[in-house]
C-alpha cells in the first residue's frame, strides 16, 4: 500500500500553514527545510535558548528568510499571552518540537524541565484548542521506555519505566495529548525519536561532542564500559517520518516510534567515527551516569504500516554526511 501517495492529495488541500515550535533547532530546521520546499507557509516559534550557542540556530535558519512564506517568531512556549499576541494567524497543523532537551541536565534542573516541557506543551495544546487546529504532532522520545528490558520497544507495551525528569516530561506530554484528543477531538500524533543525528546536531550529543574532541586531539569520555547501545537514526529518515505523520488524517491519537531498528554499541560508534575522521581516539573511562539507560531499540512496525516509514541511511553514510557538515561549520567559525 502506498501510504504516502494516499495522503499526498490530502496534504496539499488541507494543510497550507504549519506552526513549528523549536523550528530553529536541529530537527526543527531540517523539517522547516522540507516544508518550505513543498511550498507550505511556515511560522516558527523559537526562543533561541542558550542551552547551547544560539548562533548555531541563527545559522540553521539563515536560508529560511529567502522564502516569502516563512515567519520566525522569537517567543517562549512558557508564555501563553505572548504566544496569543504573536500568533494571530490561522494554522492547519502544529508540529511541537520545542523542549528543554537532555537527560543528564534534567536531573540537575528538574523544575525547569517540568516548566518548559509540560507547561509549554499544555500551552501549545491550549492554543490548538482555542484556534481549532485539528492536527497536532508532538516530539516525544525513546527515553519514555526507560529501563524496559523487553526489546525492541513497541508502542503497545504499557510498561514505561522512565528514569530521568526529561523522560518523565515526555510521558506527561503524551498523556496531555490524549486528554486533548479525548475532550476536544484534536488529532495527536506523538513521535518517539530514537537518538537522532546528522548535520546541525546539538553539540552536547555524543556524535557531535566526540567528533569535536577527536579533531582537537582530546580524549573521549566513555561512561561505563562503552557497551551501552543506541538506535541511531539519521535526520533525513526522521524528517521523512514527521512529514508522513503530519499527513495523517485528523481524528486519531497515535504514539509511533521513529528509529532505525538497529542498535550500535558506544564502542562501535567510536570506531566508526575514527574511520570517518581518520583519527585514532583516546578514551577516558568514567563511572556510569544517572539517568542513562543501557540500550534503546525501536520496533518500527507501526511506523512502517501507518507512515510508510523506512529508514534508509546506514550509520557510516550518516556519519560521513555529518562530518562534511561539521568541517564546513568549523571553517565558518574560524573565518568568523
Amino acid at each position: 500500500m502506498d501510504v504516502l501517495g494516499t495522503y499526498k492529495q490530502l496534504w496539499g488541500e488541507d494543510v497550507e500553514h504549519v506552526l513549528v515550535t523549536g523550528g530553529a533547532g536541529f530537527i526543527g530546521s531540517h523539517l522547516v527545510d522540507r516544508l518550505l520546499a513543498e511550498g507550505k507557509q511556515v511560522t516558527v516559534v523559537d526562543n533561541f535558548d542558550p542551552f547551547y550557542d544560539p548562533e548555531m540556530k541563527e545559522e540553521n535558519v539563515r536560508a529560511h528568510y529567502d522564502y516569502a512564506g516563512y515567519r520566525l517568531v522569537r517567543a517562549d512556549i512558557r508564555d501563553p499571552e505572548g504566544l496569543r499576541r504573536e500568533l494571530r494567524e490561522d494554522f492547519d497543523l502544529i508540529i511541537h518540537l520545542a523542549a528543554r532537551a537532555g537527560v543528564r541536565p534534567s536531573i540537575e534542573e528538574p523544575l525547569l524541565y517540568q516548566e518548559v516541557n509540560i507547561r509549554g506543551t499544555q500551552n501549545m495544546l491550549e492554543l490548538a484548542r482555542e484556534r481549532r487546529v485539528e492536527r497536532f504532532v508532538f516530539a516525544s522520545s525513546s527515553s519514555v521506555y526507560g529501563m524496559n528490558p523487553r526489546v525492541p520497544w513497541r508502542e503497545d507495551d504499557q510498561v514505561l519505566l522512565p528514569i530521568s525528569p526529561y523522560a518523565g516530561t515526555k510521558v506527561s506530554g503524551e498523556l496531555l495529548g490524549h486528554v486533548y484528543h479525548h475532550l476536544y477531538g484534536i488529532s495527536f500524533i506523538g513521535l518517539r525519536f530514537f537518538t537522532v543525528y546528522g548535520p546541525r546536531q546539538r553539540p552536547d550529543l555524543a556524535i557531535h561532542k566526540f567528533a569535536r574532541l577527536l579533531l582537537a586531539g582530546k580524549p573521549l569520555p566513555v561512561y561505563g564500559a562503552g557497551e551501552t547501545k543506541r538506535d541511531y537514526t539519521y535526520i533525513d529518515d526522521v524528517v521523512q517520518g514527521v512529514m508522513a505523520a503530519a499527513r495523517l488524517p485528523a481524528g486519531r491519537y497515535e504514539l509511533i516510534n521513529l528509529g532505525n531498528n538497529r542498535t550500535v554499541t558506544l564502542k562501535e560508534l567510536i570506531h566508526s567515527l575514527e574511520e570517518v575522521f581518520g583519527v585514532k581516539a583516546r578514551l577516558r573511562y568514567l563511572p556510569e551516569q544517572p539517568g542513562d539507560v543501557p540500550q534503546t531499540y525501536a520496533d518500527i512496525t507501526k511506523a512502517a504500516a501507518l507512515l510508510g516509514y523506512r529508514p534508509e541511511t546506514p550509520l557510516r553514510k550518516g556519519l560521513e554526511e555529518f562530518a562534511r557538515w561539521l568541517e564546513k561549520h568549523l571553517a565558518v567559525q574560524r573565518v568568523g
